[in-house]
Order: structure tokens, then sequence, then C-alpha cells
């Protein structure tokens, strides 16, 4: 079950990152462009939030079954520099951009049919969770690596 369970976390987040990436851009387009922000472009934003949450998900269940997550937490662990990315810093960074595009979602839906606002909280909020994720990826780890 872990195996699979990694495998799943690990080739989706191939997905996380497109589709951050396609609403990230086309945020940044709307909001330059000086565009209205439209029920379309809702959603586009659902494109990089769908996934995020999704991952975020099979991530939690992943912490609980690995031996890499919470059954390996000690003062030990954290003198590790590997150790401590799979047991605090990639766990903590990843749900704060979560929350933090969660955040730029909410924002962004409320403000159908107005002026580019909507474009400038997806980009911001977007841009800034989509800097943690790569900031936090546990690059050793990457498929095909």
């Amino acid at each position: 079950m872990y195996t699979g369970i990694q495998h799943l976390h690990s080739y989706l987040s191939y997905l996380v990152l497109l589709g951050l990436l396609v609403s990230f851009v086309a945020a940044l387009a709307g909001w330059f462009g000086n565009k209205s922000f439209t029920d379309k472009d809702r959603k586009l934003g659902l494109l990089g939030l769908i996934p995020v949450h999704l991952q975020w998900v099979i991530g939690i269940v992943l912490y609980f079954v690995s031996p890499l997550g919470m059954s390996n937490f000690s003062g030990e662990a954290m003198g590790d520099s590997v150790s401590r990315l799979y047991i605090l810093e990639h766990p903590l960074t990843m749900i704060i951009a979560v929350v933090l595009i969660t955040v730029g979602y909410s924002r962004a839906k409320r403000q159908i049919g107005s002026d580019n606002r909507g474009f400038k909280s997806i980009a911001i909020f977007y841009g800034i969770g989509l800097i943690l994720i790569l900031s936090r990826i546990p690059w050793n780890a990457w498929p095909g690596n």
C-alpha cells in the first residue's frame, strides 16, 4: 500500500505543477492585460486548486503510512537534513502552500464580473504557493531522477 501511494503522490506532482503553472500564467495575463475576471477565469483557477488539494490529501495519507513520516519523528531525526525534510519541512511548507492557494482562489471567486482583482489574487497567492512548493520538493526522489 505504501509504495502505491508513494508512486501516486510522486507522479501526481507533475499534474499539480502543470495546473498551477497554467493558472498562474493565465492570471498574470489577465491581471496585466487589465481584463475583467469572469466565471471562465474562475474555472481556470480550479485547474490549479483541485490537483493541489488532491495531492495534499494523498500526502497526508502517505505521511501516516510512510516509514519516513510521523513514526520517525524524533530529536535524532531532526539532526539529519534528509529526515528533517521528509518529516517536517516538506509537509509544513506544503500545508502553507495549500492554504495560500485556497485563500487566493476563495478571494478571486468573489470578484467575478468585477475588474482584474480576481486575477491579481490568483497570481499573487498561486505564485507564492508555487514558489513554496518548488522550494520543498524532495528533488532527489523526483520521478525519473
